[in-house]
């Protein structure tokens, strides 16, 4: 195997690591790339045929902790002491170079570094014939951060939901029972009212569970677009209507339009979802007037000139500096509780679904300002 050494300083060449068959052509292997292991993502970790280490890449040696200085030319054991969960020192339990002739590897999973680290451990065996001697073992490693990050995320989702779905079902199941068993003793009125409850309820569980559709869709990037006309003023428009209806006083919103507004082509349930997202946190978390102005601008993406903004904006205390870059993550609630914490995360993800991007910051009346913007979306067949 080609491998040169500076200091700590590895490269191999391409098939270096998957084949072992053409190594000794020297010719051939001056034909091949070179690729500098210290720009692997992960671990790299290479023994020879007597199992010393000829390569040890700089992210082996920050998961390890060890120099590769000092692992280079080390057995293998040594400059990864693994062991598993039980305790068992790992290459010991699977004896790479005098196990199972059949064996070309071990498939990815948990191991301990001294001090109780996990990481996460592959290995390849590479044989210049099937059922020959090992001639160099190839192991991979992974930092279990990331991993556990993601697990975190979704026992968080997974506790969330729980507790949103509890308080609902518990007053739905107990209005519910109540009327079964105590139908003749309730007035109309009474009657009414529970009901209400229910049906608000039974609401508040639809849309919980349509949230956790939507985060499954932008999570695995499935979130379809179906895109039409949309009159983005008329939409906020309505919005602005239904608060009204619903108690608002009617000055607290301010509407503005700078025409002309460009023809938006976008999914226009999505976009709604979009705007009763922001308006609500606007209403609810915010003081003073909410302003909507909807502009043209420049579009976010190659192609298009122009593109539709919309900026959501209060007069509150606004949102802290420090909290800026978690807006838009899961379960960011602010400084005043109430709902999941999913719903900004949810806007983002149609946002950029329909090619566009969305900001936070501060407006000019102190409060928070939410500005997302959409391209055109123009269909090719319209152009």
């Amino acid at each position: 195997m080609s491998v040169g050494t500076s200091g700590a300083k590895k490269s191999l060449r391409a098939r270096d690591v998957h084949s072992a068959s053409r190594r000794d052509d020297p010719a051939e292997l001056g034909a091949e790339p070179v690729i500098d292991p210290d720009d692997l993502p992960d671990g790299l970790v290479v023994a020879d045929e007597h199992g010393r280490v000829i390569c040890f890449n700089a992210a082996a040696a920050r998961i390890t902790a060890v120099p590769a200085a000092d692992a280079l030319g080390r057995p293998l054991e040594w400059a990864l002491p693994l062991e598993d969960i039980e305790g068992r020192r790992w290459w010991q339990l699977t004896d790479p170079y005098g196990g199972l002739a059949i064996r070309n590897g071990q498939p990815e999973r948990n191991l301990l570094l001294p001090g109780g680290r996990e990481v996460l451990v592959s290995a390849r065996y590479v044989r210049t014939r099937p059922t020959g001697p090992v001639r160099r073992v190839v192991v991979s490693l992974r930092d279990t951060e990331a991993r556990r990050r993601t697990e975190r995320s979704h026992a968080e989702l997974i506790a969330t939901v729980a507790h949103e779905l509890r308080s609902p079902l518990t007053s739905v199941k107990g209005f519910t029972a109540t009327l079964l068993a105590k139908w003749e003793r309730f007035t109309d009125d009474q009657k009414k009212l529970m009901l209400e409850t229910v049906d608000a309820d039974a609401n508040r569980v639809t849309r919980l569970i349509a949230e956790l559709l939507d985060i499954s869709r932008i999570d695995s990037g499935r979130l379809e677009v179906r895109r039409q006309p949309v009159d983005i003023g008329a939409a906020v428009g309505r919005h602005i209507q239904a608060y009204v209806a619903a108690g608002q006083p009617a000055d607290r919103f301010l509407l503005r339009i700078e025409q002309p507004v460009p023809d938006l082509w976008a999914d226009p349930d999505k976009v709604d979802q979009v705007l009763s997202n922001l308006l609500e946190n606007a209403v609810r978390h915010g003081e003073g007037t909410v302003t909507i102005d909807v502009t043209p601008s420049a579009s976010p993406r190659e192609g298009e000139d122009v593109s539709t903004s919309v900026t959501v904006s209060d007069e509150g205390s606004g949102i802290p500096e420090e909290s800026m870059n978690r807006v838009f993550t899961r379960f960011w609630r602010g400084s005043k509780r109430g709902g999941t914490g999913l719903g900004l995360y949810i806007v983002k993800g149609i946002v950029e679904a329909h090619g566009g991007t969305i900001t936070v910051g501060r407006a000019p009346g102190g409060g928070a300002e939410f500005r997302f913007t959409l391209p055109v979306g123009t269909p090719a067949y319209l152009l």
